[in-house]
């Protein structure tokens, strides 16, 4: 398994090795043991599956507040997504800043994210299912947006100047510069 440490600390990009015959490929997608040794240290309770019909369409920013915080580790499981996380530690050096990754069911990466991070998506192809492991279970009432569009973030969708397609809780979500975050940032 190959990773790649992000500017924002936590977040790690991981890429399975793929073993490929005339059949097609074989991945181990998911080793405790294996993602320990690039610092991924962290017990999964649940799996969820997302399908977006529409290129363009874009989910987040999504999380649970304490004390239902969730990690994640992202992957694609058909088509292409722009995954992305943006740090809202309180008292983190890189509080506010955001990381994008391309997943695609084609390059096989997974992008890890810390409790602690929004995280969000957009469409980069028609059907892309996104697949993603969480260290908590989903609490209604820990449950939070903030609007993917905020521009105290300034985050590029990838959009190409397509209008996207959001849920309504989504496009109803509060601007980050007008959000208070419940997480605080802890020295390692």
């Amino acid at each position: 398994m190959k990773s790649e440490t992000t500017k924002l600390d936590g977040v790690v990009i991981l890429e399975p090795a793929r073993h490929r015959d005339p059949r097609g490929f074989f991945s181990e997608v998911w080793n405790r043991d294996r993602a320990r040794t690039v610092g991924v240290d962290v017990d999964f309770v649940q799996d969820n599956q997302s399908l977006s019909l529409q290129k363009g369409t874009v989910r987040g920013l999504h999380y649970q507040a304490p004390p239902h915080a969730q990690a994640k580790l992202v992957r694609c499981g058909r088509g292409a997504v722009w995954d992305v996380a943006v740090d809202v530690r309180k008292g983190s050096t890189t509080f506010g800043a955001w990381i994008g990754v391309e997943l695609s069911a084609e390059n096989g990466r997974q992008l890890f994210i810390p409790a602690g991070f929004l995280h969000g998506f957009s469409t980069l192809t028609d059907e892309a299912e996104l697949l993603y492991k969480c260290s908590d279970f989903y609490s209604p009432a820990a449950d939070g947006a903030v609007r993917f569009d905020s521009p105290a973030l300034g985050i590029d969708w990838k959009l190409d100047g397509a209008t996207p397609l959001v849920s309504d809780k989504d496009a109803a979500a509060l601007a980050f510069d007008g959000w208070d975050s419940p997480f605080e940032w802890t020295a390692p």
